[in-house]
């Protein structure tokens, strides 16, 4: 991936047309979903000192109640931060201000892989010129300072692979031109709000933390914008259903990635995932989801990797699905289904690409009788006993009917629970 260096960031920010720039570059910034910052960014010949400048002067407060708990710096970022010049402070980025380009600010901290222990300072809220903090892959612990609401400039936040507590930072909710979120690999539990999904946040990172709900509203708008939502490897549910709702249609026109591994996803998947048409990552493995494939989703002509693996789907795998022309994984291990229809039949199941479509399949342990590694004839026989009327028991239909009853524990995996690796920067 290309990288997306801080002095481009700042530069688009003195232009209006700052957002719709920094989203075309998008797909740079989400297959890796980091930046590598640019170290040899070269300031403007103004100031850098705090001294006769009263928003440098802010900043330094804030960085040096910052250093004062700071417990732990093993490779020495933040050994030079010495004296009132704070744009020359490793890690910290200084740009013309928006309001003033004869005005110097500090625009971006990025402290990526620093290995650093310590806490957030309330005093951070003073940086209020910031447009992106980056602290991937560090130590810092304790709960997000609520003084972080007047960094009303913030465009991307990335506390990912942390030690953060306590739970969903709602205040990252009252910042206005927040588009980038990561928080995955921290301990924040509790609900997610269900007003993270009106928020216009292009990348949502949530996974690996210990959220206990995930309440997607049954009445999302159509101003929905995310392109990447990630919420894998929570414990949502906590007994409840956990459905996908019909209204994740109003995310058609942006989401390309949609991955909910291992959050207790229950139900019938709705048609209406297959009306997401710029979907390219579609990964809801290991859960309960019962049903057949939604006929639908044979329109996701863009759709790259599919994966239904580990649940307890039934019926046909369409032909429809394996003939997509993007389609580069497909895994259906660990299910129900006992047919393959058209292509399908000609795609081999291995962990390396077919030979016939280039596509990487898995169809192991299901009911297809044609098909080597499957489940037992009294597993299946059993699952054929209680078919799944997705419209009648689930609420909305799903293409189809015949699946495997929620009396039905999953089958034990024979292959380990994908963790969704960190970002590195």
């Amino acid at each position: 991936m290309a990288s997306f260096s801080l002095s481009f960031l700042i530069f688009l920010l003195h232009f209006s047309s700052f957002l719709n720039n920094v989203m075309a570059a998008k797909h740079n910034h989400h297959h890796d979903h980091h930046h590598h910052i640019n170290h040899k960014y070269s300031s403007p010949s103004t100031s850098n000192s705090s001294d006769s400048n009263p928003r440098l002067h802010q900043a330094f407060i804030a960085l040096q109640a910052w250093k004062r708990v700071i417990y732990s710096d093993p490779n020495n970022f933040t050994s030079n931060w010495l004296g009132h010049s704070v744009c020359n402070y490793t890690g910290i980025y200084c740009a013309p201000s928006l309001d003033n380009p004869d005005i110097r600010v500090v625009a971006g901290i990025d402290l990526n892989h620093a290995d650093i222990a310590g806490f957030l300072p309330d005093e951070l809220g003073l940086v209020t010129d910031l447009a992106l903090i980056h602290l991937n892959s560090n130590r810092f612990c304790g709960i997000i300072p609520s003084t972080l609401s007047n960094l009303s400039l913030l465009y991307e936040l990335d506390f990912s692979n942390n030690r953060f507590v306590g739970p969903f930072p709602t205040v990252v909710l009252s910042l206005p031109t927040l588009n980038y979120l990561d928080i995955r690999f921290n301990d924040f539990e509790g609900p997610l709000p269900p007003k993270l999904f009106s928020k216009k946040l292009d990348a949502v990172f949530v996974n690996n933390n210990r959220f206990t709900s995930l309440n997607i509203p049954q009445t999302l708008t159509a101003s929905t914008s995310a392109s990447v939502l990630v919420f894998a490897n929570n414990n949502y549910g906590k007994g409840k259903k956990f459905m996908i709702p019909p209204s994740i249609v109003n995310f058609a026109n942006s989401l390309e990635e949609l991955v909910l591994t291992n959050t207790n996803l229950s139900g019938c998947l709705p048609q209406e995932v297959g009306f997401l048409y710029k979907l390219k990552v579609f990964d809801v493995s290991f859960n309960q989801i019962v049903g057949p494939i939604p006929y639908s989703m044979a329109g996701l002509f863009h759709l790259e990797q599919l994966n239904l693996g580990h649940n307890m789907m039934s019926g046909a795998v369409p032909a429809g699905i394996c003939e997509l022309p993007n389609l580069a994984n497909l895994t259906v291990s660990y299910n129900f289904f006992c047919e393959e229809d058209g292509v399908c039949l000609n795609l081999t199941s291995s962990r390396s690409k077919s030979k016939t479509k280039g596509v990487v399949f898995d169809d192991r342990r299901n009911c297809l009788p044609e098909r080597r590694f499957q489940r037992s004839e009294k597993e299946c026989s059993a699952a054929l006993e209680r078919p799944v009327d997705c419209e009648v028991d689930h609420g909305f239909g799903a293409g189809g009917g015949g699946g495997v009853g929620a009396a039905f524990a999953p089958v034990p995996t024979a292959v380990p629970l994908p963790s969704l690796s960190p970002a590195h920067s």
